[in-house]
């Protein structure tokens, strides 16, 4: 795995599918980083995401629109966690 630097620069969107994924769609720089010996795990790179506060707290409402509209598609007794 190749890792990465990824800088958020705006939120478009954000929306999910029958599938179950949920897509977002941003700007963003995307640059190939050498792991440095501290930054991986056990010998595995990883990739970084940089985001603004206000983008990181717009992604988090979103996100939970988002959910909250697939809940409402389930049925209640397969809802996670709720009666």
């Amino acid at each position: 795995m190749k890792p990465y630097t990824i800088e958020v620069q705006r939120l478009k969107s954000i929306r999910h599918d029958h599938h179950g994924l949920i897509e977002v769609s941003l700007d963003a720089l995307v640059s190939a980083r050498q792991a440095a010996r501290d930054d991986s795990e056990a010998g595995v790179p990883s990739s970084c995401l940089s985001i603004p506060v206000e983008h990181a707290r717009t992604l988090v409402l979103l996100l939970k629109q988002q959910l909250n509209e697939l809940d409402k598609l389930n049925p209640r007794s397969r809802r996670s966690g709720r009666a």
